[in-house]
């Protein structure tokens, strides 16, 4: 191995593709479906590159998941940045939130979220953070990957789904779409082998109000909830 490659490994300052945490160790999501699709779930830490749109189940797709993890975790805060939409006691405390654990962060400047980010990630205080983010580089996503190692913590990034002809080195990808009986994922990263193919996410078992209406074909949201996705 050249020695300034060694060097940077020692300095904790190369990220590897292929050093991710195995999904099998992770924390099932609470989706069979998707627990199907990753061959275990999510990873124990890690970046996790979420597409979609807002609005459309992206959020309640992570919740079993972060939920368990603040169950197994009651001394770790889940961090929410720059949340695109109101983020509120009563919403948190109706998805199941210990609303001592949960702190919402809205930087004014953009250097600020990714610097909230990496601080959360690698502070050791968190389980789990949550960034809504339009882009990032692979050299700032490198940094969050190891922030997140360092801190044993689970990074969610959502954004807008675009064409991007770079692929950025995170854990795991998955791309959301709406769908009628909850939301369709594709997974589009994910360390070893994986399928193309999109898949239905039924979200009824957590929600039966998501499902679809058979009299009237339109979905039904709850008023007070629909405002997180």
């Amino acid at each position: 191995m050249h020695p300034t490659i060694s060097y940077l490994k020692n300095k904790n300052l190369l990220w590897q593709a292929n050093h991710t945490q195995p999904t099998a160790n992770g924390q099932h999501t609470g989706f069979k479906e998707l627990d199907n699709a990753l061959q275990g779930g999510f990873p124990e830490y890690g970046v996790i590159d979420i597409r979609s749109q807002i609005g459309i189940g992206e959020l309640r797709l992570l919740l079993p998941s972060i939920l368990t993890r603040q169950q197994d975790r009651r001394t770790e805060l889940v961090t929410l940045i720059a949340p695109p939409m109101c983020i509120n006691s009563e919403m948190l405390a109706e998805f199941g939130f210990a609303l001592d654990q949960v702190m919402v962060v809205q930087p004014l400047l953009n250097k600020q979220v990714l610097w909230s980010a990496e601080q959360s990630l690698k502070s050791g205080c968190c389980h789990s953070v949550i960034l809504w983010h339009v882009s990032l580089s692979v050299t700032q996503v490198k940094r969050l990957q190891l922030a997140a190692e360092k801190g044993h913590c689970l990074l969610f990034i959502i954004r807008q789904p675009r064409q991007e002809h770079i692929s950025l080195p995170v854990t795991l990808g998955i791309r959301l779409s709406p769908s009628k009986v909850g939301i369709r994922a594709q997974i589009t990263k994910r360390k070893g082998n994986w399928s193309n193919n999109s898949f239905d996410v039924y979200m009824g078992a957590y929600w039966p109000e998501l499902s679809q209406l058979e009299d009237t074909n339109v979905l039904a949201f709850p008023s007070r909830t629909s405002r997180a996705g």
